[in-house]
């Protein structure tokens, strides 16, 4: 546990943070500086044919300590941290046999507490790593990144049998676009899991298909003293827009299965107003529909505008479920599940209530299920981290491996 506590530090003390306005993969220097410090650790461990491409993806491939056959595998973790919370600085606290109740969080008035955050009470007698409140942590996925490295210098010593393992660390899963110049071929592994979870016992092989809306309205701004008759003003029209995307299907609303429309941003003017959506579902069909009922909605608000006015809906998808390129693999899914119960873990196989590199990556042709990491309460100043938790992640990473080798 302190190789593991000492690696994730000095991960999370990187500045990763992905930028969504940057046009370059990866976005952020901080990620080169990141990937090379991993591709000297690789080296040091004994790995062969670690690479670092054009894009900021770091590749190695740990040698087979046994003469027969064996599949190779992957563990995929993406070293960028969210956008949405500033990651500059990040000074970590560390909580020893956490005792309950609230955690202050550095000198001010932020805490983190079991009222807000349940989850907490599990996690009595554990070592917990914090933020101080003023940034986030970069568990997601740092804490991925340093439970891969550490289960790979435990494999090296070579106590334990395994085949052939290959691991790679990614850019830019939080902005979507590490998957992009992932090379599958180069990877060659027949099959791999990504280590970006959250609780103990999670194991995740499906997830939301993603889009994202915008919505584009066009008014006329006049003086509003002989508006009557002439004026059109956007941001009422962007008001009707939203008051007709169903209530119940937001977020805040929803849970498990439930997909939903989100909106993230709007901005404008009386003149022109913009609105940003994501929309989610698990079924292919529901997705379907939640995009055609933006564009109807769209389409009915624009009758009877008048002159250049207008309402426009722009429409992308981002990433599909990988359920249907995970599950015709069973073997893949029930050998995570073998290994968390032969290390004392239940299992808790649900959806991810989002996306992975695992996703896109299955869509490539790369199978690429989800494990669990012990981060919580991702991409704020609430985040953190169990180092028990990432310590069986780590025991997990290991057994898979080790099982692999036992299927002869």
């Amino acid at each position: 546990m302190d190789q593991l506590l000492e690696r994730f530090l000095s991960y999370v003390a990187i500045e990763t943070q992905s930028k969504p306005q940057a046009r370059q993969v990866p976005s952020s220097e901080g990620q080169w500086t990141l990937a090379r410090q991993l591709q000297e650790e690789l080296l040091a461990l004994g790995f062969v044919d670690v690479t670092l491409s054009d894009h900021c993806c770091v590749m190695g491939t740990l040698p087979a300590n046994v003469d027969w056959p064996t599949p190779v595998i992957g563990f995929i973790s993406h070293m960028d941290t969210s956008p949405d919370f500033t990651a500059k600085n990040v000074n970590p606290q560390i909580i020893e046999n956490y005792r309950g109740g609230d955690i202050a969080l550095g000198n001010g008035d932020e805490i983190l507490s079991p009222v807000m955050f349940p989850v907490l009470h599990k996690l009595i007698g554990h070592t917990l790593v914090t933020t101080d409140g003023k940034t986030l942590l970069g568990a997601d996925d740092k804490a991925g990144v340093a439970e891969i490295m550490t289960a790979m210098a435990r494999l090296a010593q070579g106590d334990i049998p395994h085949g052939a393992i290959r691991v790679a660390f990614t850019p830019d899963e939080e902005i979507g676009r590490g998957p992009s110049y992932f090379d599958i071929e180069e990877f060659a592994a027949d099959w791999a899991y990504t280590v970006d979870g959250s609780d103990l016992g999670e194991f995740e092989f499906e997830n939301f298909n993603a889009a994202s809306a915008t919505v584009k309205i066009v008014g006329n701004n006049v003086h509003p003293g002989t508006a009557k008759g002439v004026m059109v003003n956007a941001l009422e029209l962007a008001m009707r827009f939203h008051a007709e995307v169903p209530g119940q299907e937001k977020p805040q609303f929803t849970e498990g299965y439930e997909g939903f429309y989100h909106l993230h941003n709007i901005k404008g003017t009386v003149e022109h107003a913009e609105m940003q959506y994501i929309i989610r579902d698990f079924d292919a069909d529901n997705y379907a529909k939640r995009k055609q009922l933006l564009e109807e909605i769209g389409r009915r608000i624009s009758k009877g505008l008048h002159g250049e006015c207008s309402i426009k809906v722009e429409i992308s998808d981002s990433y599909r479920n990988m359920r249907e390129k995970v599950e015709p693999h069973p073997h893949i899914i029930e050998l995570a599940l073998q290994a968390m119960r032969d290390c004392g873990i239940e299992p808790n196989v649900k959806p991810i209530r989002g996306g992975t590199d695992g996703s896109a990556l299955s869509w490539k042709g790369l199978p690429c299920p989800n494990l669990f990491t012990g981060g919580y309460n991702y991409h704020g100043k609430h985040e953190f981290a169990s180092l028990n938790v990432m310590a069986q992640a780590v025991d997990v990473i290991v057994r898979i491996s080790a099982l692999v080798a036992e299927k002869k």
